[in-house]
């Protein structure tokens, strides 16, 4: 049985249609006809009744589509892992990793840690914080990188670094010695205060700052770097953690805003697994020897 037969069978019965078929698989449409009736011929059974331009399955066909599905599944998963063993990999690593920590502390780790293990394969899927432990719980990863502490008796969950939340404004062109110092009050009359761009401190912060500041206008912007993007144009202002903004405030693009009326809060940066087997003990390892 030819693969290319079964890929046709299955994007047919997804759209009902040869001619919508022929275009997705850039064949034309006799070669689709032709390989469905190969097929029906291996099987000794009609997949599909036609009637004008629709197709449907019959009953043989629906019940025959679940095990090509699967059939191809187990085909790409076996190419898929040739793949790998055929470029030196000796192992897959899979990471669930928080947008923060990606565009923080992750290129730099993986550029070491990559170069010294040239035999590990890494993967890594972008997630939420909030979504990385089920992601971890349900063995889609091996290990998360998140911003969130986990509390669970089912998953490990290691603190990698704390990192300091500071109030960053936009920059406005005079040099430090010279300005008069940014007051807080001004800046939350003058600008939007932009909030929830981290998972885990920003309700009790926002409450807090309500208390002394009852006229604060927020806007929630889920992400960081879209944040530090809106701090710059000068659309507000945010409390972010530093590791975020160092490389902004070394350039001049950001400027960090005293808060000596309040205590700000501590981010982190958590490692989490489900089990420590030897690949996942070997990644926390690694990880355990920098200071972020």
């Amino acid at each position: 049985m030819d693969f290319k037969w079964l890929h046709t069978f299955v994007t047919a019965a997804k759209y009902e249609n040869f001619r919508k078929t022929a275009e997705t698989l850039f064949i034309s449409q006799p070669t689709v006809t032709v390989q469905i009736k190969l097929l029906e011929e291996e099987l000794g059974c009609q997949l599909f009744t036609r009637k004008g331009r629709s197709i449907h399955l019959t009953k043989e066909g629906r019940a025959y589509l679940p095990f090509a599905l699967r059939l191809l599944e187990d085909y790409e998963s076996s190419m898929a892992e040739l793949h790998r063993i055929r470029q030196g990999y000796s192992q897959t690593l899979n990471l669930a990793v928080s947008p923060l920590i990606a565009d923080t502390i992750l290129p730099f780790v993986l550029k070491k840690y990559t170069a010294l293990h040239p035999n590990s394969e890494i993967k890594v899927k972008i997630a939420e914080s909030a979504e990385i432990a089920p992601l971890i719980s349900a063995g889609h990863a091996d290990i998360g990188l998140s911003c969130l502490n986990v509390q669970s008796s089912n998953l490990n969950c290691y603190s990698m670094y704390s990192d300091p939340v500071i109030l960053v404004a936009p920059h406005d062109g005079r040099a430090a010695e010279q300005a008069p110092p940014l007051d807080v009050e001004d800046l939350l009359e003058e600008y939007l205060l932009l909030t929830h761009n981290h998972p885990e401190y920003w309700d009790d912060l926002v409450r807090q700052l309500r208390i002394k500041f009852p006229f604060v206008r927020t806007m929630l912007v889920s992400q960081t770097h879209i944040t530090k993007r809106f701090i710059s144009e000068g659309l507000g202002i945010s409390f972010l953690p530093l590791s975020t903004v160092r490389r902004e405030l070394m350039e001049g693009r950001l400027i960090e805003v005293p808060c000596d009326f309040m205590k700000l809060p501590v981010a982190g940066g958590y490692a989490i697994s489900l089990k420590d087997n030897e690949k996942v003990e070997h990644f926390l390892a690694f990880l355990a020897e920098f200071r972020f």
